[in-house]
């Protein structure tokens, strides 16, 4: 019963800052919650080995990662159309915000390895060390990565006021 209590505590404590990395990595917020639940539920069959990783954020965005390439490459996910479309909030109300806009802008001009390393570094607020571990890439490459991901969002931004 321990380890349940442990893994519900993880749960509660990174669901949301997982959905909105997911997202901000431009899933829809109900694909980026079932994503999270996939990868939560792989990481939960085998948690004691989960909290021996020598990281164990690392470790759960290494398989949140993982399973959503993994689910990029299905062609049906077992959806069904309903005649009522939910409200599309995000799971933290900030939904609507200029702020939220203005950075998934920012982020869809950028490569998916430039945006991966933005979202899980400052969304997620994992170490260097820890992105490079999720991402199975050295630390200069997340350093030199996030350097060149920045350099490119102000270049963007310095084109588009001079416009």
């Amino acid at each position: 019963m321990r380890n349940d209590e442990a893994f519900a505590a993880y749960v509660r404590a990174r669901w949301t800052a997982m959905v909105r990395s997911l997202v901000l990595l431009g899933c829809a917020p109900h694909e980026a919650e079932d994503v999270v639940q996939t990868a939560l539920a792989r990481c939960y069959t085998s948690w004691d080995r989960v909290q021996r990783a020598s990281d164990v954020d690392a470790y759960v965005y290494r398989t949140l990662l993982n399973t959503w390439a993994s689910s990029r490459r299905r062609r049906w996910w077992g959806e069904r159309p309903t005649e009522e479309v939910p409200n599309d909030a995000s799971a933290d109300g900030a939904g609507t915000s200029d702020l939220r806009l203005t950075l998934v802008r920012a982020l869809t001009d950028l490569s998916t390895e430039h945006r991966q390393v933005l979202v899980l570094r400052y969304v997620a607020d994992l170490s260097e060390a820890q992105v490079a571990a999720a991402l199975d890439i050295p630390a200069g490459t997340v350093k030199s990565r996030i350097a060149r991901a920045i350099a490119r969002i102000d270049r963007e931004e310095l084109r588009k006021a001079t416009s």
